[in-house]
């Protein structure tokens, strides 16, 4: 796009579909675990509506679509009609200020792990989750001691309503998990299909604007993508046009509910999260990239190669351009972006839009911040995934109270 001297390409106006933003900075779909019962609670109508501005766009963390589709009480939901109402004064309170406020919508398929909790000894569980999860990355002990006990006991082994089994495209399960996943079979894959167009109807009745499919990040939709798990010999396996039918038949059944130009998806098929891996990923993204086109949605959002797993940037010469210059949507990049370089994507038409994570979390009016260049919050990783309704939530300061 070209640029008037001076004027920074991330804050310029954008019309998405029907929607004006002023400017191109967006708040990125964010797990905090600040839910009760997967229900929606109040401190989070302050956390959403502090980094509200008027014309941007936020999107919700990741609402579960079904009992057995997320990985913690403390995430929220959107299948049951309690948690609509815990939805509704954070919509509210949002678009009190001028912002837009997509709800995105998640299974987390084989991630939802089953067990006998109780049997198992803490110390050993402790091991179990640093060798299979954040250690990887080489986050310090600081990080575990935040967490509590029950999240290590949610998050090692899964409680699933019901007795029911966490379900995927295959029976492979994770390193670090004792039992496999159920395969869904062809009859079942349409009912999980219809917890999402149900959900999408749930959100617009929250009085969301429109939703995100999660489609990325090792969870179910990717878990059909990506050929590392997905081994089925059906036409939901094998062939890259099998692996992708189920998350195009949810991208066809969300649009028939609510309208594609409410609708956007999320994709990472350069990711590997969760033992979620693709022999071809630029291929896998640009076939979904070019498929999207066919249903009309308003937004593709996809996560840069550079993201390859949980936290970790690495130096990585392919690029989301291909699939960008496919999808004939409103294009949105996220993964490890500052000022300078979400900037440079937009002035160079590699994307529309850029999705800021951590930043977005640390430091609430980012927008502001970047409009005048000054100094960021640092972020406290402790803090991401802990019940503190103000810790680390929402007491990041605004920029009038630090200068």
């Amino acid at each position: 796009m070209a640029n008037k001297e001076g004027e920074i390409s991330l804050l310029t106006p954008y019309k998405m579909g029907k929607f004006e933003l002023s400017h191109r900075v967006v708040l990125a779909p964010l797990t905090r675990q600040r839910c009760l019962g997967y229900v929606p609670q109040p401190p989070m109508i302050l956390y959403y509506s502090q980094r509200t501005s008027k014309g941007g766009f936020l999107i919700a963390e990741a609402a579960g679509v079904s009992d057995i589709s997320q990985t913690s009480p403390e995430m929220p939901g959107i299948w049951t009609k309690e948690q609509v109402e815990g939805w509704k004064p954070i919509v509210d309170a949002v678009h009190s200020k001028g912002r837009i406020f997509f709800c995105q919508l998640i299974h987390v398929g084989r991630v939802l792990d089953t067990g006998n909790a109780v049997s198992q000894n803490m110390k050993a569980l402790r091991a179990r989750l640093r060798q299979h999860s954040l250690d990887r990355v080489g986050l310090g002990a600081s990080v575990w001691e935040a967490i509590t006990v029950n999240t290590f006991l949610i998050y090692a082994f899964k409680l699933v309503p019901n007795g029911k089994s966490p379900v995927s495209s295959s029976n492979k399960k994770l390193a670090y998990q004792q039992r496999s996943p159920k395969k869904l079979t062809t009859q079942e894959i349409p009912l999980v299909v219809d917890d999402f167009r149900v959900a999408a109807r749930n959100a617009i009745e929250a009085g969301f604007d429109g939703v995100e499919i999660h489609g990325a990040h090792g969870y179910l939709i990717d878990q059909f993508l990506k050929d590392e798990i997905n081994d089925r010999t059906d036409e939901y396996g094998g062939s890259l046009e099998n692996r992708c039918r189920f998350a195009l038949e949810v991208v066809d059944a969300v649009m028939k509910e609510i309208g594609g130009d409410k609708v956007g998806i999320r994709l990472s098929p350069f990711a590997n999260y969760s033992e979620s891996g693709d022999s071809n990923p630029e291929t896998l993204g640009l076939y979904m990239a070019e498929s999207l086109n066919e249903f009309k949605i308003l937004y593709c959002h996809m996560v840069e190669p550079r993201m390859k797993s949980v936290f970790e940037k690495v130096d990585c010469l392919d690029s989301l351009v291909p699939m960008r210059k496919a999808f004939k949507g409103t294009f949105i990049s996220a993964g490890g972006y500052g000022r300078e370089d979400g900037n440079k994507a937009v002035a160079e038409n590699r994307t529309d839009l850029v999705a800021y994570g951590r930043l977005f979390l640390a430091n609430p009016d980012l927008p502001k911040r970047f409009e005048l260049n000054a100094p960021l919050n640092k972020y406290d990783r402790s803090t991401f995934y802990t019940r503190d309704p103000v810790v680390g939530y929402t007491d990041y300061p605004f920029l009038e109270t630090t200068i």
